[in-house]
């Protein structure tokens, strides 16, 4: 599976880490907050379950502990907008008691150019899960919604430094707190903007799992609105993430075991890109392409296609699957 790219300088023992990165943070966002807002209002706040914010002077904010049920807002929202480093942290852990100060020190001396989110996985099991963390502790970038570069174990300070200073230079172009901060200025809050009622009331769906209710009001936004891409990304998402709800590991092997069950290869297909293992669940689908013919080809390459709008098009998994799928057509 291809990983996040490692900018040069990154240490070795990052290459375990990114590997197990997929893009998978972004596209289960939605099914996490609704699992979160269930288990929030069946057994009421668990340990860490208030995301508090810290600092040292001059970098009140730059430090934040986050949990479960703030993950969307504290890191995946707040990406949109500047680096957000996440450190997966436990305190049996003798490197992350050795890291953590190091990475506090730097975020608070960034003047806001990217901000430290703390997470203590024995409290968040399910973050580090969805991240495929094998050891702890693990540092992953986020930027845009997405996974960027991720290292494991305790770094020296100078090396942490240039990591970070690397991605910083990497992402001023798409960022708005990056660019600020490659001319040397702290990354300052936008002013919050008024909510659509229309998309609050898609969240508050999801937010009660309300998977139809969320795809039926993206649906009347997308009807008034035919180009309203924010709401095609969202409808998209949610209907992906409606699907995969009802999939398990079960579903590949029954998959695997039945080549000939088309809906069985869709499930596991759905299945396999949520849990990260992307390029499987794509070669897949490809690979039923080229064993069927006619309505049920055309049934895969819909699919598939469907899958591809959950990625930025310039991914590169997405790039060899089109090629793959055309091969596989024609």
């Amino acid at each position: 599976m291809e990983g996040v790219t490692q900018p040069r300088g990154s240490a070795s023992n990052a290459q375990a880490a990114s590997a197990a990165l997929s893009g998978a943070v972004d596209l289960s966002g939605l099914k996490q907050r609704a699992d979160a807002a269930r288990q929030s209002n069946q057994g009421g706040p668990q340990r860490g379950q208030a995301g508090a914010t810290s600092g040292g002077a001059g970098g009140a904010g730059a430090v934040i502990d986050v949990t479960e049920s703030t993950f969307q807002s504290e890191v995946i929202d707040r990406s949109m907008r500047q680096l957000v480093v996440v450190d997966l942290w436990a305190d049996w852990s003798g490197p992350s008691t050795q890291l953590s100060p190091l990475l506090e020190k730097l975020a608070a001396e960034s003047g806001g150019a990217w901000t430290l989110a703390k997470i203590d996985v024995e409290a968040n099991p399910r973050i580090s899960q969805a991240f495929g963390v094998q050891s702890i502790p693990t540092v992953v970038a986020i930027a845009a919604g997405q996974p960027v570069d991720a290292f494991s174990g305790a770094l020296p300070e100078s090396q942490i430094r240039q990591w970070v200073d690397q991605l910083l230079d990497a992402l001023r172009d798409r960022l708005p707190g990056a660019a600020g901060a490659a001319d040397g200025q702290a990354a300052e809050e936008p002013a919050e903007q008024e909510q659509d009622p229309r998309f609050t009331e898609a969240e508050a769906a999801i937010e009660r799992g309300d998977y139809a209710g969320a795809q039926a009001a993206y649906q009347r936004i997308l009807d008034s609105e035919p180009g309203n891409e924010q709401a095609a990304a969202a409808l998209a998402q949610v209907r992906f993430a409606e699907r995969a709800s009802a999939t398990d590991s079960s579903a590949v092997e029954r998959a695997d075991a039945n080549p000939d069950d088309l809906q069985a290869q869709l499930a596991a297909a759905d299945h396999e890109v949520a849990s990260g293992s992307v390029e499987d669940g794509f070669g897949r689908l490809t690979a039923t392409a080229r064993r069927v013919f006619g309505d049920d080809r055309d049934r895969v390459r819909e699919h598939l296609v469907g899958l591809f709008d959950l990625f930025d098009p310039a991914d590169q998994r997405v790039a060899k699957a089109r090629r793959d799928l055309a091969s596989a057509l024609f």
